[in-house]
């Protein structure tokens, strides 16, 4: 099992979990910056379930954009 393992494969995966990592934080101080409001006090002190949601789902789609990116 562990014969088929290369290394190039293990470095660009680890290489790439880096760069999505660094893109996903990107994104939350880029949303952070535009919004009016602070996001964590909305969610935490607020009990905002809605905003939760949305920026929930802003995660997933920036994951699901760069496991495409990241797969191609």
């Amino acid at each position: 099992m562990f014969d088929t393992i290369i290394l190039a494969e293990v470095v660009s995966t680890i290489v790439y979990s880096a760069i999505g990592l660094g893109l996903m934080a990107a994104v939350w101080m880029l949303i952070s910056w535009l919004t009016p409001f602070p996001i964590v006090k909305e969610i935490e002190e607020d009990q905002n379930s809605a905003l939760a949601i949305l920026v929930g789902a802003v995660f997933v789609a920036m994951a699901i954009i760069i496991a495409a990116v990241i797969l191609s």
